[in-house]
């Protein structure tokens, strides 16, 4: 690395990597396009390596362009947090945790959870991850690529510690002109011959896996004849009168036309979403997170009725 590469020439490269357009990389620089030139130049030179191919009409990074990708991000973040040490002095916290969420039950915490974070520790930036099944959260954190994930139980690994934030209660959901509509409650079993729209069967779709096993309890194996990858889609489905579903009272205040919830009959049944944090290498920034969270939403009661583990 040459002595004179500047932050601003590594910041030039992170956006037009993402842009693969100069027009555009210097919009979002606010600098004009002649500058961003000179800056990735300038920064190729330093590197004695060509970043980009402008031999074609589309631009794309070099190999070496690919390669250094990476480790401009992490130099890039690592200069934030050094800017922010320096502003806060030695005694604050300072570092990024990246929290991995799924979900309408960890979504609400991450509003009040940021503005809280601001409040109380300034030095800490959350790096927000939207992942598409919370199941999928405790591989993550066991792997690195999460600091902090939502979940559901039951959770399998061992590398992981977890503690209970939320109960979610299963729910019926039906189109509201369905014969089952007009009762207060659903029996399962009444489900049997209905078409089902569901999550993919795919590993980490804790709602799927739950849906399943209570349909066999109840003596059936359900016809799925639409999936969909979130519950607002699910949801509009069953509102279209595509199927019906079991979902959750997290998101009961989705309401599309012709959608309407029900309780089940029988005792009530909940999955219990989590937070999962590694059992090694937590870092003081990650240990603030996580003391903060549990002072807001701390660990709730056991609710009457059935939780699925």
């Amino acid at each position: 690395m040459g002595s004179t590469m500047h932050l601003k020439y590594l910041q030039a490269f992170a956006i037009l990597a993402e842009e693969l357009h100069f027009g555009r990389a210097a919009e979002r620089l606010a600098v004009a396009q002649p500058q961003l030139s000179v800056w990735i130049r300038r920064l190729e030179q330093d590197l004695g390596v060509s970043l980009f191919d402008r031999s074609s009409r589309t631009l794309r990074l070099t190999e070496a362009g690919q390669a250094v990708r990476e480790p401009v991000r992490q130099t890039l973040e690592s200069a934030k947090l050094i800017d922010r040490a320096a502003l806060l002095g030695a005694a604050a916290v300072v570092g990024q945790v990246a929290v991995g969420y799924a979900g309408a039950s960890s979504r609400s915490v991450l509003p009040p959870l940021a503005k809280a974070l601001r409040n109380a520790e300034p030095g800490i930036e959350l790096k927000l991850v939207s992942m598409v099944y919370a199941g999928s959260a405790p591989a993550l954190v066991a792997a690195g690529v999460l600091d902090i994930g939502f979940s559901r139980l039951p959770v399998r690994s061992m590398e992981v510690n977890t503690r209970i934030f939320a109960y979610e209660r299963l729910l019926a959901a039906l189109p509201e002109d369905h014969p089952l509509a007009a009762q207060e409650t659903v029996d399962l079993k009444d489900l049997a011959d209905e078409p089902f729209v569901s999550f993919p069967a795919t590993q980490g779709a804790t709602l799927r896996d739950a849906t399943m096993r209570l349909a066999l309890e109840a003596g059936f194996s359900p016809r799925v004849m639409q999936e969909a990858p979130d519950s607002y889609a699910i949801l509009g489905l069953v509102a279209a009168g595509v199927g019906v579903t079991l979902t959750l009272s997290s998101v009961s205040h989705i309401s599309h036309p012709g959608l309407v919830y029900r309780e089940l009959q029988g005792s009530p049944t909940y999955l219990a979403t989590v937070v999962v944090w590694p059992k090694h290498h937590v870092s003081r920034a990650m240990q603030a997170v996580l003391e903060l969270m549990e002072e807001i939403f701390p660990t709730p009661g056991r609710p009457r009725g059935r939780i699925l583990d």
